[in-house]
């Protein structure tokens, strides 16, 4: 009995979260561990069910880097990087939209249509709604990857707004409709500023921001914008962590109100973000 009154009581702290956030958009960045581990996947994909059932408006991006270093292994093609970045040729390319357009988007958009909800896999070609320009960081030519430059929302509120949960590969286009991979994380903010949306959320592979990364249990609940660029003079955020915080940083330049980054190892973690008290990740806020 015991145990029932406990399940009860989590489902009656969810409550207040319901309410406060039935009828927002919600986009969500899904990738790392939640997107290869088949237990946690299964868990994410019930999370954003259970959002969509009570009102959210949930709207997913994908990356799948881990896809697409096999799908090119298979091919006999050696994945390259540049700092970190996938150099990405045209044979490269054909690849990287084969699996983020293809089985991967469809994959995920089956999945959730098997918890009982309406999803579309689309990617930034359709109707060309994301645009981008050929990406050069640090002044590097590592191929088809592009900086997007424009979201078209037009697609994606029809399919909201028509009870459909869009899930979107991170591919774009360019003017003269040429395929250029997106990093997902930066397609994500794009995709929430577009939206205007309440929230986005950042499924990772980390528990979220610490003051020490030794410590696990040091993760910071809430952070402002001009903490977290503290943080990163003072070197307490460094490395790998860094590109992360900054897509943070991005999607609330970008307009959004709430930025999560979540631990996607974690079973269950948007669920225990959103509709508990204390959470399981860091939320970044404005100020």
């Amino acid at each position: 009995m015991e145990n029932i009154i406990n399940k009860a009581s989590i489902l009656t702290e969810a409550l207040p979260y319901i309410k406060k956030f039935s009828g927002i958009t919600v986009v969500i960045k899904y990738g790392g561990a939640a997107l290869v581990n088949e237990k946690i996947k299964e868990t994410v994909i019930k999370d954003i069910a259970l959002m969509k059932f009570v009102g959210f408006r949930p709207v997913v991006v994908h990356g799948g880097g881990k896809d697409i270093n096999k799908a090119l292994e298979r091919v006999g093609i050696e994945p390259v990087f540049k700092d970190g970045l996938r150099v990405t040729d045209e044979p490269t390319m054909e690849i990287v939209q084969q699996v983020l357009a293809g089985k991967l988007n469809k994959d995920i958009a089956t999945e959730l249509c098997q918890q009982g909800i309406n999803a579309v896999g689309i990617c930034g070609k359709d109707a060309g709604f994301m645009k981008v320009k050929k990406a050069m960081p640090k002044g590097m030519d590592i191929g088809l990857v592009g900086e997007v430059t424009e979201v078209n929302t037009d697609l994606i509120n029809t399919l909201l707004d028509n009870d459909f949960v869009p899930v979107i590969s991170s591919i774009g286009v360019d003017e003269k409709g040429t395929s250029y991979n997106v990093n997902a994380d930066y397609a994500a903010v794009a995709v929430a500023g577009a939206l205007n949306a309440e929230k986005l959320v950042f499924i990772t592979d980390v528990a979220g921001i610490m003051k020490d990364v030794n410590d696990p249990d040091s993760v910071i609940s809430f952070i402002d914008v001009d903490s977290v660029r503290e943080m990163i003079a003072d070197g307490t955020i460094s490395g790998g962590m860094i590109p992360k915080v900054e897509c943070c940083i991005a999607g609330v330049e970008a307009g959004v109100n709430n930025v999560h980054i979540l631990d996607g190892r974690i079973a269950h973690c948007l669920i225990l973000e959103i509709f508990t008290k204390n959470g399981v990740g860091t939320l970044v806020e404005k100020k």
